[in-house]
């Protein structure tokens, strides 16, 4: 069984976040999301919320699922018996850091590649960073969050000010 990752802080999980897994388990027998912890980053949601909304916004693809990991991906590809991880680029900035990273996950576990997928045109915009700042100011997020994860999300932001 060839086993896929997607990586990510997913805070939240956007229609690009989307996209490739969808990508991905056309590649695949299985993609897992996996939501990560960075030290770096400052979220609006926890790791649960983000699970909670990548697991709705994921039901819809049988063979893909969704997990937290706060340790180093590696070790979690390693423990899921992975092959691959994807990852989106939008543009030569993505890739170069993606392709870094590439590196040093390879380094780490050698039989693990890295499929980088370029953005759809439609998705080049959209970042989780861009849905927060519509999150706070109270926008639609009709064409930048699953309808699925975005109606986790309202049942969120009703326990939650920003």
């Amino acid at each position: 069984m060839k086993i896929a990752v997607c990586p990510g802080s997913f805070d939240p999980i956007t229609v690009g976040h989307l996209d490739l897994v969808e990508r991905g388990a056309a590649l695949f027998d299985q993609v897992i999301l996996c939501v990560m912890v960075n030290g770096e980053k400052h979220p609006m949601f926890t790791p649960e919320e983000r699970l909670e909304m990548a697991r709705a916004a994921l039901s819809h693809i049988p063979n893909a699922s969704a997990e937290a990991w706060d340790g180093l991906l590696a070790d979690f590809a390693r423990e899921k018996g992975a092959c691959a991880l994807i990852k989106g680029v939008r543009n030569g900035i993505d890739f170069e850091w993606e392709y870094q990273m590439a590196q040093i996950n390879r380094g780490l576990l050698p039989e693990l590649d890295t499929l980088l997928l370029p953005a759809r045109a439609e998705h080049l915009h959209i970042s989780s960073t861009m849905v927060r700042d519509m999150i706070r100011y109270h926008q639609t997020l009709d064409q930048c969050m699953p309808a699925p994860a975005a109606a986790v999300l309202q049942r969120i932001r009703e326990g939650k000010v920003y």
